[in-house]
């Protein structure tokens, strides 16, 4: 491994770039649903070997040299391996917008990718020659992590910290420090093998120290994690039962394709069928629930749906289906802007007697980014509709209906912001309604559905999760599967969900953990730097 370590030290150019692209797309191998662990420990001491060989450069040239090329390399790399789902979506259309794939997977990889070039710049302007330039640079990598998951509103899809979810005892970490707390550990933990080579005057046994202390976290990590499962036993709740329905409506790409009467046929069907011989059906069930896209049309369009909803709902049941809701003027029929994408109650009176919208957007797939401009070339968001969807308000995914515990309501792409979901403190569980058709057939699904589960554990609280195509299932509040259907199939699932835990750790202190950390890895980085300098010779 010495001379791997030397040749990655050595390398300049394109032959050190194309190097730290292949070791980010091996590191991407890490991320749901892979979780091939060792892949990380295998790629990431190249991140460091080339930084140690890395040219520094006077002024500006500095933070945009060599040392910027080598994080964006391997974050380009990295990204391209754990997005490349994304470009399922360019098949709805097809077209033009087929051919346009790959290049818009490379761009959005490259843009992500800028985080992690402008965190090795940062650390290599710290650069020691000991286990503090692997702190300093897991320090600025966790920084990179958390500002794409908040600037410009957000990507934060395939944190570094899920490569540590892969078990069940893994995922429970994330109870004290989140994924973002994670995002730190992961990089610091795989960086350990760059100690190691190439050889130094100490003795192996030395330099092998940090590597095995990063094995016996992870061995940590996992007991803590079997302690909590086998010591938490959560009991559900009596005062509510859900049917999940997985419709698998395919309309949603295009409005005008729909057949309201038909689709309303088929949504009432799955709501109402028996599964064995002793379902009852809807009588027990006191909250119907239908994904997000389910109704791709407006009610308005077709009216008698709403009392044919009434007709079907058990007395004092209610249904929370998602639909696209148009915002009107004061006149009531002029529409007032772009529609939302929404969940709505409906009681059986067939009124809606609640409502959110979804507030947090995906950019370019509900609502497109500088519209002007890119208008002009032709490009559009995914979701039917030239104006897309329009920002709700995050205050109202609370739902607190009468009579019953309080949901948090989280559309899609929402369930994905650690410390960010809205009202956990009077939240007594999560509902998440998505569509994720737009991905069948990748891997895009499972991923999504497994960042979902990290939420349940980080807030202690269970999970319930209904999907147009899958995966539709029910968690404990630590994270754990209690039910679920196999995606693809049109059916229901009925479950309950569980009582909340005693707020978590992370509940309760969110990303103070995180940013103790990074500041004393970068005061470590700082200090180890400065001696170094001191100690070098004139």
């Amino acid at each position: 491994m010495t001379w791997l370590a030397e040749f990655t030290m050595l390398s300049h150019g394109w032959r050190r770039f194309v190097l730290l692209l292949v070791a980010g797309a091996v590191a991407g191998l890490s991320v749901p649903p892979f979780f091939v662990l060792p892949a990380l420990f295998l790629a990431m001491p190249f991140w460091v070997w080339a930084l140690d060989g890395a040219e520094r450069r006077k002024g500006w040239r500095k933070l945009f040299g060599p040392a910027f090329s080598i994080g964006f390399a391997f974050g380009w790399g990295y990204f391209l391996v754990a997005f490349h789902w994304l470009g399922a979506a360019f098949f709805v259309d097809g077209g033009w917008m087929l051919a346009a794939m790959p290049l818009a997977i490379a761009a959005l990889a490259a843009l992500i990718a800028l985080f992690w070039g402008l965190a090795s710049a940062l650390a290599h302007l710290f650069w020691s020659h000991g286990a503090a330039r692997i702190v300093g640079l897991a320090s600025w990598l966790a920084l990179a992590e958390f500002a794409r998951g908040h600037v410009l509103t957000g990507f934060p899809f395939d944190l570094l910290g899920y490569s540590l979810t892969g078990t069940d005892e893994m995922m429970q970490l994330a109870s004290v420090i989140g994924v973002y707390g994670l995002s730190f550990l992961a990089p610091l933990l795989a960086m350990t093998p760059a100690l190691v080579w190439p050889a130094d005057d100490r003795m192996m046994s030395q330099r092998l120290g940090p590597f095995f202390l990063a094995l016996l976290v992870i061995a940590g990590q996992l007991g803590y994690g079997w302690n909590r499962l086998t010591g938490t036993l959560p009991t559900e709740r009596q005062d509510m039962a859900l049917r999940l329905v997985q419709p698998l409506v395919y309309e949603h790409a295009d409005f005008g394709n729909v057949d309201p009467v038909a689709l309303i046929d088929r949504l009432l069907m799955l709501s109402d069928m028996r599964m064995d011989p002793a379902d009852q059906g809807l009588a027990d069930i006191t909250h119907l629930v239908w994904p997000e896209s389910s109704v791709p049309f407006f009610l308005s369009t077709y009216p008698d749906a709403l009392a044919r909803i009434a007709r079907t709902l058990p007395e004092g049941a209610t249904l929370l289906a998602g639909v696209p809701r148009q915002p009107y003027g004061l006149d009531g029929e002029t529409p007032a802007g772009p529609p939302y994408n929404s969940v709505v109650a409906i009681n059986t009176e067939g009124e809606v007697i609640a409502s959110y919208d979804k507030s947090h957007l995906v950019p370019f797939g509900e609502y497109l980014p500088f519209q002007a401009f890119f208008a002009q070339l032709g490009i559009k968001q995914f979701v039917p509709g030239a104006e897309g969807w329009s920002h709700g308000d995050a205050r109202k995914r609370l739902m607190a209906l009468p009579g019953t515990p309080a949901a948090l309501v989280l559309i899609c792409y929402e369930i994905l912001f650690s410390g960010d979901l809205g009202d956990t403190a009077n939240a007594q569980f999560l509902l998440n309604v998505t569509n994720d058709a737009w991905f069948d057939g990748s891997i895009g699904p499972a991923q999504h559905a497994h960042h979902a589960r990290l939420r349940a554990v980080e807030e202690g609280m269970s999970l319930v999760r209904a999907a147009n195509t899958g995966l539709t299932f029910a968690t404990d509040p630590v994270g754990r599967v209690t039910a679920q259907l196999v995606p693809g199939q049109m059916a229901a699932l009925d479950v309950r969900p569980h009582q909340r835990l005693t707020p978590t750790i992370f509940a309760q202190i969110r990303h103070w953990p995180l940013l103790i950390a990074i500041v004393a890895g970068l005061l470590i980085a700082l200090v180890a730097a400065r001696r170094g300098r001191r100690r070098r010779p004139l």
